[in-house]
């Protein structure tokens, strides 16, 4: 019986897979395909190996992979399943945490680090056709670049129509997708990395203890996302409460509004606009608006 693979998505399984010291080429291949740099990576250093318990059950706990470079890059990487509407102020928070914890308050400014934080989005986002998206810092006017300390990545998973096999990174975002995809399949002995991550995909799918912590990472991803969704509803619920009270409100005022220019106008020749202000409500000015 073939073994059901975990989804890669789910990033207690992507932690383990691309943020694992033990398949250092994964993660190299990855960053490579993502970041197309003149000067590729050649070596990863992974700094935050470590997965708790309480990450795990925790809902709204960040399993992401930060590695740095050879060339003293620092790297973040974050899957996220869930549009939460907030993720590019997200992702500029979590890029200014990363950079500024590099300097502790000592060292010089100049020797802070190339910072790049890609986001892997099981959603679409952007307001653009392709699924691989980069931001940097460029002059407004001739767009001329500023400095490359400053990077933003963002793969959306669903704008990817087709595998193109000659760009790695459309293969990736394949595997991330759906493992089993048949062109997919087909192309895995192509490449080394591939293959290697599809094999550690099927380790952890057949390891009875991570079905156990793939289950509970699950959970609580779920967990979060009703959350979410709860809240969403709860604000739509309210706000649609607000707007039907304002309207109300709005449409009275408006008909008492009417109603006072009516009965004004039918007292013109009768009464002088003073008595007609006081009789109507309305002020001087707009009984005299009315002659």
């Amino acid at each position: 019986m073939c073994t059901q693979l975990f989804d890669p998505k789910v990033d207690y399984i992507f932690k383990n897979i691309f943020g694992s010291e033990k398949h250092p080429k994964i993660l190299i291949s990855f960053l490579n395909a993502c970041i197309k740099s003149e000067h590729p990576i050649t070596e990863v250093r992974i700094k935050n190996t470590e997965i708790n318990k309480e990450h795990i059950e925790e809902s709204f706990s960040r399993l992401d992979v930060l590695a740095t470079t050879q060339d003293g890059e620092i790297i973040n990487i974050e899957m996220q399943r869930a549009d939460e509407k907030n993720m590019v102020k997200r992702s500029l928070y979590y890029w200014s945490k990363i950079f500024s914890g590099e300097y502790k308050g000592k060292g010089r400014y100049s020797s802070l680090p190339r910072t790049i934080c890609i986001n892997i989005l099981d959603f679409k986002l952007l307001d653009e056709e392709k699924f691989h998206n980069v931001y940097i810092l460029k002059n407004k006017e001739n767009n001329n670049m500023l400095t490359d300390t400053l990077e933003l990545h963002f793969v959306e998973i669903p704008k990817m129509k087709e595998i193109d096999q000659n760009d790695m990174l459309s293969l990736w975002t394949a595997f991330l997708d759906d493992p089993n995809n048949h062109k997919l399949v087909e192309l895995e002995a192509k490449y080394e990395e591939l293959h290697e991550a599809k094999i550690e995909l099927a380790r952890l799918s057949r390891d009875p203890k991570e079905a156990e912590i793939y289950r509970m990472r699950e959970d609580a991803i779920n967990e979060r996302r009703n959350f979410f969704l709860e809240t969403l509803d709860k604000g739509l619920k309210e706000g649609r409460e607000k707007g039907l009270k304002e309207g109300i409100e709005k449409g009275l005022k408006e008909g008492r509004k009417k109603e006072q220019i009516k009965i004004a106008k039918s007292l013109l020749d009768i009464l002088d606009i003073e008595t007609i202000s006081i009789k109507t409500g309305l002020s001087v000015d707009e009984v005299k608006e009315l002659k």
